[in-house]
């Protein structure tokens, strides 16, 4: 079922509840990784004063005025993962194995016999600019609070009564019918918010003072964003080579997320002398919340890109690339699973079932993306006629990505959560290469890249006069109808890479090894500061569960390709 966009909702979404499409899946969509061929790879990608790869099309396109002949050439990537969550002394490792095509190209070569410009090139490749597959998941080990405590602040501050969210009756849907959040409509028909009476708008969640409970998490993260490369170029006197290029990319993301608690001496639901549900009673409670979430669409870009060569020793290179413009489609639904068990329950039995968002239908809707622009610099030079240094920088600024909805009208919450948790990442990467003989050459490379995300949004919390003060991250959606409240936030990450090349005529094989290692912070929910008052008038700031997470992978990269 579609739903559109409208700005009336943003501006009335709770004010804890996320209330617009979230920073954080646009930063999924605007990143990108280190990718290509093999030679690529095993240099760290420092080919910006290089070309003469087919990874240039999608890197500088001024490297593509280098080649004096055509070729043709694919690369295959084995990624192994492992991704490892600790806290608190619990660690928890998951590994799995993916099999890609990194990149497929060809560059053809118009000799023109002309001393100014001596060769007009094109090219077109297909490459994977980044994966998502990632999987990790594990134990938060004991809790302090509970999510269903920070659903009920908000739902009891917003003020929907119980007669708003309940679900059993046909003739009304509670997550079409009203504007409450989906959160709060999942969470109330499973008990995981309860009423103390069918009027009252205060809610209490399962936690309670003498509650004491365990959490754990799972994420699997697949997909990809693919782009199809078209670059022209060519050369100036064997001095400056040019390219400009349009790019066509491709996004699929999907991802399914658990959290679950488990709770004793929680405040679960009571039952009247006829078995029904009403009030609350001290006993246990499990439940955990499923979030399936697909992102999918398509954009484009520009790139342009020059290489110098002021002397064969040496030469420079600057490539910039527009922001690509994304028209996306968001599909998702959320299940919360439940089970609460107290003495005096009716026939000693647990209550127990399922709540489904909007019945097991999934929330639709559209919107549009511009990811940061890129600027990068280069330089490399020729050291004993044999050997080749390179060192790049790159500056990318994930504070100017942009989120609009489908009418391309900007949210401005979600765009000012963007330039709160999210600032400029400085690339650098380094490439050397040795020709051991005419045929066979050995490469290295080291890439580091700063984390995009702020300190204020990486600890959850900004200091103000020497406290710290809870800041929320917003994940619920344009409609405040999604339920996944986690976020990851990435770090820095860095790469060691080496390989080796062969050369026989016009055949090359390359292979690479490239080991990425990345360490991030998992955050079951927003922190924040109590809406509501208890009965003394005191509110008090409650953090999160969270973990570190540690992903290591290790990449097998292979290329083939025929220079004619």
């Amino acid at each position: 079922m579609k739903k559109s966009i409208i700005a009336a909702l943003i501006i009335g979404a709770p004010a804890l509840a996320a209330h617009a499409q979230s920073a954080f899946d646009a930063y999924s969509i605007g990143r990108n990784d280190l990718r290509g061929t093999a030679r690529f790879m095993s240099m760290g990608g420092a080919f910006t004063a290089l070309g003469g790869d087919l990874s240039t099309l999608n890197q500088n396109p001024g490297g593509i005025g280098v080649y004096r002949s055509s070729e043709i050439g694919g690369t295959l990537d084995i990624n192994m993962q492992s991704a490892n969550s600790e806290i608190f002394g619990y660690s928890n490792k998951i590994n799995q194995t993916k099999v890609n095509a990194n990149n497929i190209g060809y560059i053809g070569t118009v000799s023109l016999s002309s001393e100014t410009m001596p060769y007009f090139n094109w090219g077109f490749s297909y490459s994977r600019a980044a994966s998502f597959d990632r999987h990790y998941g594990g134990s938060l080990g004991e809790l302090s609070g509970s999510l269903t405590n920070y659903v009920a602040d908000f739902t009891t501050y917003d003020g929907y009564k119980p007669n708003e969210l309940i679900s059993s009756n046909k003739d009304y849907n509670p997550y079409l019918d009203s504007s409450a959040p989906w959160m709060s409509i999942m969470m109330y028909n499973a008990y995981g918010i309860n009423s103390s009476a069918a009027t009252s708008s205060a809610y209490q969640g399962l936690w309670d003072n003498d509650a004491t409970g365990t959490g754990w998490y799972e994420v699997q993260e697949k997909g990809h964003v693919d782009e199809y490369a078209i670059d022209f170029g060519g050369n100036i006197m064997n001095t400056v080579y040019w390219g400009i290029g349009f790019g066509i990319t491709d996004v699929e993301y999907k991802s399914n997320t658990f959290y679950g608690e488990s709770l004793n001496d929680a405040r679960v639901t009571g039952f009247d002398a006829n078995g029904n549900p009403v009030g609350y009673t001290s006993g246990n409670a499990d439940f955990d919340i499923q979030n399936v979430k697909h992102i999918y669409g398509n954009g484009f870009n520009f790139k342009a890109g020059l290489i110098i060569k002021p002397i064969n020793e040496f030469r420079v290179g600057i490539a910039v690339h527009t922001p690509t413009y994304y028209s996306l489609t968001y599909e998702g639904w959320g299940r919360m699973n439940y089970q609460y068990s107290a003495d005096g329950y009716p026939g000693g039995k647990p209550l127990a079932g399922y709540e489904d968002t909007d019945y097991g239908y999934s929330d639709y809707f559209d919107w549009k993306c511009r990811t940061p622009w890129r600027l990068m610099v280069g330089a490399a030079g020729v050291i004993g006629g044999r050997g080749i240094l390179s060192v790049d920088y790159e500056y990318r600024p994930m504070q100017s990505l942009n989120v609009k909805n489908a009418d391309s009208y900007e949210i401005t919450a979600v765009n000012d959560d963007i330039n709160t948790y999210f600032r400029a990442s400085n690339i650098i990467r380094v490439g050397g290469e040795f020709r051991v003989t005419p045929q066979f050459s050995l490469r290295a490379g080291y890439v580091y890249e700063s984390s995009p995300v702020t300190q204020e949004g990486m600890n959850g919390y900004r200091t103000d006069g020497g406290y710290n003060i809870p800041v929320a991250y917003y994940t619920s959606g344009p409609d405040d109808t999604e339920t996944q409240p986690s976020v990851t936030l990435n770090k820095s990450t860095q790469y060691i890479t080496c390989g080796i090349g062969y050369r026989y005529k016009n055949f090359y094989a390359d292979a690479a090894f490239v080991h990425r290692y990345n360490r991030s912070r998992y955050q079951a929910y927003t922190n924040y500061t109590e809406l509501m008052p208890d009965a003394d008038g005191n509110t008090c700031d409650v953090w999160a569960p969270s973990a570190s997470i540690a992903q290591n992978n290790n990449s097998i990269v292979l290329s083939i390709g025929f220079k004619f």
